[in-house]
């Protein structure tokens, strides 16, 4: 009876380590990908006045094209591609607050809108927003909260038929919230609608979901005065 409970106990361990194992060689989080980066920047004299720049591809495509846009301002952008609220929440330690910025400007949801990694909660989604927001505060660092940009759908999940009234709705959850707690709020939203209502402009964008160079000159002329007004 020992012998088996013993084997039992064997197996299990060893099916735990071969789990933990394949999910740190996935890197649900996506670590890695700013790992190198965060050290060479933390590695340099601080300014006291950096600010980071967390999203999703979106925010990685802003600072593909547009890189003088965050050279020229010492703006740091942590934007990795298909994520949503639960990896920014769980990779925002190293990412944002270990990084010491002034100020964090959150983009933030559509790929939990899409449903990349969970069936989208809008209060889930939300309330990862919030708990970044807290943890942002706890450690001393600024916020601006922006609107998720319009879709009318994704394409790589065309399952989702209601994408603009689901971001409609978290967009104003999100400006509420950021009204109550004097947070300031940048609506990328409204400048980039097209005129169906509902789309992301196809005069800024080739696919629906992301800018092009001339939408993101949209919402640098929108985000660059509100970051000002908080690090000159």
């Amino acid at each position: 009876m020992f012998r088996k409970v013993l084997f039992a106990a064997a197996v299990t361990l060893s099916l735990t380590s071969a789990f933990n194992a394949s999910a740190q060689r996935n890197d649900w989080a996506n670590f890695a990908r700013f790992e190198q980066e965060n050290k060479e920047l933390l590695s340099k004299p601080q300014t006291g006045r950096l600010v980071v720049f967390l999203g999703n591809s979106i925010t990685e495509g802003w600072a593909g094209q547009r890189p003088e846009f965050f050279e020229t301002n010492g703006f740091a952008g942590r934007g990795i591609s298909g994520q949503t609220t639960y990896q920014f929440l769980s990779r925002f330690r190293d990412d944002v607050i270990n990084l010491h910025p002034k100020l964090l400007v959150l983009n933030a949801a559509t790929n939990d809108i899409a449903e990349n990694t969970h069936p989208y909660s809008e209060d889930r989604t939300f309330g990862n927003i919030v708990s970044m927001v807290e943890l942002a505060k706890a450690n001393g660092i600024k916020v601006i909260l922006t609107s998720t940009l319009p879709a009318a759908g994704f394409g790589w999940n065309p399952s989702i038929k209601d994408a603009p009234e689901k971001i409609n709705s978290l967009n104003a959850r999100i400006k509420a919230y950021a009204a109550k707690n004097k947070i300031p709020y940048v609506d990328y939203h409204s400048s980039l609608l097209g005129a169906d209502g509902r789309s992301l402009d196809s005069k800024y964008s080739n696919d629906g979901v992301h800018p092009t160079a001339a939408g993101y000159e949209v919402m640098e002329a929108l985000i660059l005065p509100a970051v000002r007004k908080i690090v000159k």
